[in-house]
């Protein structure tokens, strides 16, 4: 029998376990030396590579990315000697970019929702058993509709009315409430507009889940319309959202098969299941250091 002491003591040793893991991401110009000059710093410094993986546009100066997962005894108390040697001899001596993260140290996720609950209630579904390694700070929602949902999983919910007319006073409350607080913010089919000013000043990475059916059926009704073309396939597409609407780095896909005896609403109903997992599993690659971006395309690891 396992009592709430034990519960806790166990929960800290996993806190404990993952303040010892880390992961270095590199990318670059691709040229000789580089797998060999990271496996030597971590060994140098007494760390464990527990996964490593990588990828080249073009073998010959071509772009080069790198995830290395590794564990090391006293992580916290080296990393700033281990930043220093990454510093001289990846950005110095390769000309790589380098970022270095401890997988303890969850990303603080802020959720916008409007009133479709099915993303939104999967990725907080998830959270709670432990499935997203991330931390949600709170969901935002420009309806009051799912308060009530949200409030069951001790997640703080603030209702910010936007007006089509002018978004400044609700961009405004959005940075008040996020501005310093947040490493990542997720649209989970959050019908509102984000604007280039809004990016520009919010500072994290900001990802959203929309129907693959854009830029065919761009509106309301997608369903509905692609029901009366007669579709084969459809999906969801999880991406980086940027100033482009719906032109951002595209992180997952996924497609399930239909046929014209299904209706609009069980077209509906399919597509929010596709939805849900291509959404969670982009958070779920994005909070675990896996997406590398690469020009307007995204590099996952």
């Amino acid at each position: 029998m396992i009592t709430i002491a034990g519960h806790a003591e166990q929960s800290l040793r996993s806190v404990e376990k993952l303040s010892e893991q880390g992961r270095l991401l590199v990318k670059g110009e691709d040229k000789p030396g580089i797998v060999a000059a990271v496996a030597s710093i971590l060994r140098e410094f007494g760390a464990n590579i527990m996964s490593l993986d990588q990828y080249s546009t073009d073998p010959e100066s071509g772009n080069f990315f790198q995830r290395t997962a590794f564990h090391l005894e006293g992580f916290q108390a080296m990393r700033p000697e281990l930043e220093s040697a990454l510093e001289e001899r990846l950005t110095r001596g390769f000309g790589m970019e380098w970022k270095l993260h401890s997988s303890s140290q969850l990303k603080r996720v802020a959720i916008f929702a409007s009133k479709s609950d099915h993303c939104l209630l999967d990725l907080l579904w998830r959270h709670r058993r432990g499935e997203l390694p991330m931390n949600v700070t709170m969901v935002i929602s420009n309806h009051s509709d799912l308060a009530e949902d949200v409030r069951q999983f001790g997640i703080p919910f603030v209702h910010v009315p936007v007006d089509k007319q002018d978004r400044t006073a609700a961009e405004r409350r959005h940075l008040e409430l996020l501005q310093g607080n947040v490493d990542l913010i997720v649209l989970a089919r959050y019908m509102q507009i984000i604007t280039p000013d809004f990016l520009e000043r919010i500072g994290c990475p900001v990802i959203n889940i929309h129907h693959s059916f854009l830029p065919a059926f761009i509106g309301a009704a997608p369903y509905r319309r692609a029901k009366e073309r007669g579709v084969k396939l459809i999906g969801a597409t999880a991406h980086y959202v940027t100033e482009e609407l719906d032109e951002g780095p595209i992180i997952e896909q996924d497609v399930v098969r239909v046929s014209h005896v299904e209706s609009a609403e069980e077209l509906a109903r399919s597509g929010a299941d596709v939805e849900r997992q291509v959404l969670s599993r982009a958070v779920a690659w994005h909070c675990s250091d896996r997406v590398m971006p690469n020009g307007n395309s995204t590099v996952v690891l």
